[in-house]
């Protein structure tokens, strides 16, 4: 990838060829002190920028068996959970037990000898686990298990090792309802059908199901385990998914929301921003293991999502401070150049396989022959982990320059994502937003500022003219990538378009969704319409995405998207019902083949709960539950079609020219019915 590291972007050119080491790169010398090193940087080729300085750490300790002179991998593998009961810098962190910590949840031969054996179906399982004993006692005992056998343990030797030291999964949790939940939140009132009102309140008794406290255990001694303790309980996803993710919890959030569950949505986004302050950024997920990525940057949107619900605007002011950090880490450690534009990219900064499918990704490096290449590969799998989006042809370059290929073509980072420039771009909008109302003009100036130069990177890189919506940018091409994915449509969500120009961007988008006969899968909208196997593929369509897209059709404004919007949010509740009716269950992803069918495909077996899944339908039964009734399945129609196309035809002909338009609205008096209600006038 060229420029991973944007610490240094922005003051090196981006080259194909094989980058010098990182510290020829900036000019550093390093020298021992101790058992730290001691560096110096040439102030000519790097620029260091401070921003909130009381948010970063006091000191950076960095081990000289680093592999600092690797291109990209700026910092150690080391995870930790860098909490103390006090909220702040936990000095243990500093100590042998966290290192010992690390090497047993993020690397090392402990790591890898149990991964290798095969001893859980999900290799989720181990690190997930609690320690019986300190870190350092475990890696001592491990040394001399080893010694022991040689060196070569049989797989019952191994088991038995973790057994003896470890505790099974979950142990870091205790049981917890929330004391905010309600039987009978107002939502409930505004659905008319029997069924889908019952349905709600089962979706609404589920967040007691998926709550999560942390012992006190935990926050005394978090070296025992590989959870990242935070101050307030949680809502979890569900299924595998027994600790926070960062970009589920939006969606989760917004359905606490809407179930009048304020308190707990707000410990949330407390949790959140502690963490901010703890890491500098978000964690992908609330474990160690996970430390070194992030997911879609969407902590913003959640406190404006609280704030809309709630009128705290004191809260998002105070909040201030850290969403602009974690604004500013997005921008100065994920930025490359495209077209002459900064835009963001997914990356990660940590080395090895990814510690929670470690035997996976063993499994598919092994298509590699030289460990620089297989490094390459396990950078390209957490890069798309980060995205949310593990794992899709979305990210697949061949050697064609195609999306054609599997795993072993991941490039993930050098393909510029559109939804995650265009968050981005909402984040330092609302950013601005907070400052006006927190009396900073100055301030607010900036971020608009910031928003201005995202918007203009969007249209300059992503927006294409002739598929008329956005695409993903492919960086070793030099071209955009004319494959469907929801995000293609990321902007309208995000409000990353201009206003002035929705009837024209109407009338492109709903021409591209019309080509992609997008309409007419009556399980939801798929991921991608390339069916690989991986399970952000087709067949797969995933809430998430499912949500963007209706939220950004609507946010639109035409009367068409408007109408296909609904269309979609009614079909999407009412397949969601289905496959409830026939499992008793949310599923984590949908069929889009299927009206009624779940998800599979990828690394894990399909995920029940689920915490986006119920968050989205509680949003859109709060929406739209007056005028829902489960009896028809909303795939589209020959009269749906017919519907579209004569209200695309007369989008144009409105668009057209006064001297070359020779119709008149009242020449036409017509009516368009279908078995749905749904209703067209001229």
């Amino acid at each position: 990838m060229c420029c991973s590291d944007a610490r240094i972007a922005k003051e090196t050119k981006c080259v194909r060829s094989k980058p010098k080491p990182l510290m020829e790169q900036l000019g550093m010398k390093m020298k021992r002190v101790g058992k730290f090193c001691a560096f110096t940087f040439n102030v000519n080729k790097l620029t260091l920028k401070f921003h909130k300085p009381q948010l970063f750490y006091k000191s950076v300790k960095i081990s000289c068996s680093s592999n600092l002179g690797q291109p990209h991998n700026y910092n150690n593998n080391n995870c930790s959970n860098k909490y103390n009961k006090n909220n702040s810098f936990n000095m243990k962190n500093e100590s042998a037990n966290d290192d010992a910590q690390s090497q047993i949840y993020c690397h090392g031969p402990l790591l890898h000898t149990v991964q290798m054996a095969h001893l859980y179906k999900d290799s989720k399982t181990f690190v997930d686990m609690k320690l019986r004993n300190r870190p350092d006692k475990t890696l001592e005992a491990f040394n001399v298990f080893m010694a022991d056998k040689n060196n070569e343990p049989t797989q019952a030797e191994i088991r038995d090792f973790v057994d003896t030291h470890f505790e099974e999964r979950g142990k870091e949790f205790e049981e917890w309802s929330p004391l905010d939940w309600k039987e009978q939140p107002n939502f409930l009132n505004d659905i008319n059908d029997p069924d889908l009102k019952q349905w709600g309140a089962d979706l609404n008794v589920i967040w007691k199901e998926l709550g999560r406290n942390m012992i006190n255990d935990v926050h005394q001694n978090p070296e025992y385990y590989s959870i990242i303790p935070v101050p307030n309980p949680v809502i979890v996803p569900g299924g595998r998914f027994i600790e926070f993710y960062y970009w589920d919890s939006y969606w989760i959030i917004r359905g606490l929301l809407y179930s009048e569950m304020y308190d707990t949505a707000r410990g949330m986004i407390e949790n959140y921003l502690s963490i901010v302050q703890r890491f500098g950024f978000i964690p992908n997920g609330g474990r160690v293991y996970y430390s070194k990525r992030s997911q879609p940057p969407l902590l913003t949107a959640m406190v404006h999502s609280y704030v809309e619900f709630t009128k705290d605007f004191e809260f998002a002011v105070n909040a201030l401070d850290i969403l602009e950090h974690e604004f500013e880490y997005w921008i100065n450690n994920h930025t490359v150049q495209a077209k002459g534009f900064d835009v963001a990219i997914y990356a990660d900064s940590s080395t090895g396989p990814r510690p929670e499918s470690y035997r996976e990704d063993i499994e598919t490096s092994q298509a590699f022959h030289t460990d620089e290449e297989k490094e390459h590969h396990y950078s390209e799998l957490k890069a798309s982990a980060e995205s949310g989006m593990d794992f899709s042809s979305r990210f697949f370059i061949n050697e064609n320059g195609t999306n054609d290929g599997d795993l072993t073509n991941l490039k993930t980072r050098s393909i510029v994502p559109v939804e995650l420039n265009s968050i981005l771009h909402w984040n330092a909008k609302m950013i601005a937003e907070f400052h006006v109302k927190a009396g900073n003009p100055t301030k607010a100036a900036e971020y608009k500022l910031k928003a201005a130069k995202l918007y203009e990177a969007i249209q300059a890189v992503h927006w294409n003219e002739e598929a008329g919506v956005w695409l993903d940018y492919d960086l070793i091409n030099q071209k955009p990538r004319n494959y469907f994915v929801p995000t293609n449509l990321a902007p309208l969500w995000t409000g990353s378009y201009n206003p002035s120009e929705a009837q024209k961007i109407s009338i492109s988008v709903l021409k591209y969704i019309e080509e992609l006969k997008l309409d007419s899968f009556p399980g939801g909208v798929p991921n991608t319409l390339a069916p690989t196997g991986e399970q952000w593929d087709y067949p797969n369509v995933w809430p998430p995405m499912q949500y963007m897209l209706v939220a950004g059709l609507e946010n639109l404004g035409t009367n068409e998207s408007k109408q296909l919007s609904q269309r979609w949010a009614h079909r999407w509740v009412k397949s969601n019902f289905e496959a409830y009716k026939q499992t008793q269950a949310m599923f984590e992803k949908y069929d889009a083949s299927k009206f009624g069918g779940h998800g599979g495909g990828g690394e894990y077996e399909v995920q029940k709960g689920f915490g986006w899944s119920n968050g989205i339908i509680i949003e859109y039964l709060a929406k739209y539950g007056g005028e829902l009734s489960p009896t028809n399945n909303g795939v589209a129609t020959e009269y749906h079609t017919a519907y579209f196309y004569v209200a695309y035809a007369f989008n144009i002909i409105w668009l057209l020219p006064p001297q070359r338009t020779f119709y008149s609205w009242n020449q036409y008096n017509f009516q368009l019915n279908d078995c749905s209600g749904y209703r067209a006038n001229w």
